[in-house]
């Protein structure tokens, strides 16, 4: 745990880690005059997908396309939360419509959110109460592989064992 809420460190493929490489995270936004600069940059054709994002252990942001490695939107670091986000202009301002937990390399909990919502707010965005589609992962006991639980199905995909109902997939913890 940090001092801001539990962190999460890359739990995925090892060679997509052992790819990223120093400086080469996603866009720091720290604030409403670094998300300005950075999403007039964005095309039509990128706006109208989500976009991957980390919030690193210093609450801060940071956004990648998103086809992009979340591991390689952090810079290889810890998270405090990842998944995919999407932007909608809403009259005069910028605002968010979607929002998931939706990383398979840091199977963040869904309690992560309220991480997003501290560093969306720090930004002055407009956002949803909580995810917009909320991922529940796991880590089978039995064969050690990660599962997405669907419909509080807590059982193994893998080889049928039972999940626990609370988060488990980093076995560092």
């Amino acid at each position: 745990m940090s001092a801001r809420g539990r962190s999460y460190r890359y739990v995925g493929p090892v060679e997509l880690k052992a790819a990223v490489r120093p400086g080469s995270g996603g866009c720091r936004i720290g604030s409403a005059d670094e998300f300005s600069d950075w999403i007039a940059g964005r095309s039509a054709a990128e706006l109208a997908e989500p976009f991957t994002f980390v919030v690193g252990t210093d609450g801060v942001l940071r956004l990648a396309p998103r086809r992009s490695e979340h591991v390689a939107c952090a810079g290889g670091a810890m998270v405090l939360s990842a998944g995919e986000i999407g932007f909608v202009r809403e009259a005069d301002r910028w605002a968010v419509n979607e929002v998931s937990n939706q990383s398979t390399g840091y199977c963040p909990d869904v309690g992560s959110w309220s991480e997003v919502a501290r560093a969306l707010d720090d930004v002055g965005l407009e956002r949803p109460s909580g995810f917009t589609h909320e991922v529940v992962f796991r880590r089978c006991p039995g064969c050690q592989e990660h599962n997405i639980v669907r419909e509080d199905d807590f059982v193994c995909v893998f080889c049928g064992s039972d999940l626990p109902e609370t988060w488990n997939v980093d076995p560092a913890e």
